[in-house]
């Protein structure tokens, strides 16, 4: 499966068309470019995000910043609204994705992706082109306790 802008949008490039700057769509190109890639090494392994009732495995793109202001749990300065993160839908308990980008962190770093810790994302991968403050490659997103229980892979990924 391959992400499109139309995808990352979400339709939102119609709805405020003001805050789609050039610097917005450049960052979002490379955010899919390198989704996709990734989307591709673990379609090699079998693993894939799941698809929505439309087709869609995005869960949230491009965010502008109203719609990131009245997002549940949202960061204030989100790499959302900049176009340089996007969030995958993951198959709740079983987290198939999550746990196989944790498997590969190397891959993550060939690509210059960096992921939410996934105690914070139940259902959902969140990979972002631009390193936190930490700098770690999986990074805990807030300061709020996580949400659910860490996965097998982060025993070793941490």
């Amino acid at each position: 499966m391959t992400i499109l802008l139309s995808d990352y949008w979400m339709g939102r490039d119609k709805l405020y068309p003001l805050q789609l700057t050039i610097e917005v769509q450049a960052n979002a190109a490379k955010t899919i470019a390198r989704w996709n890639a990734l989307l591709a090494r673990a379609a090699a392994d079998n693993v894939y995000l799941q698809a929505d009732s439309n087709g869609s495995i995005v869960t949230s793109g491009w965010r502008p910043r109203e719609v990131n202001d009245a997002t549940s749990n949202a960061a204030a300065n989100s790499r959302h609204i900049t176009g340089e993160a996007m969030d995958g839908r993951d198959l709740k308990m079983l987290r198939p994705f999550a746990r196989w980008c944790l498997r590969n962190l190397t891959v993550l770093q060939s690509l210059g992706l960096w992921m939410e810790d996934p105690r914070w994302t139940p259902d959902w991968v969140h990979l972002q082109i631009v390193p936190p403050l930490s700098g770690h490659r999986v990074f805990i997103p807030s300061s709020a306790p996580p949400i659910c229980a860490a996965l097998p892979e982060q025993q070793t990924a941490a």
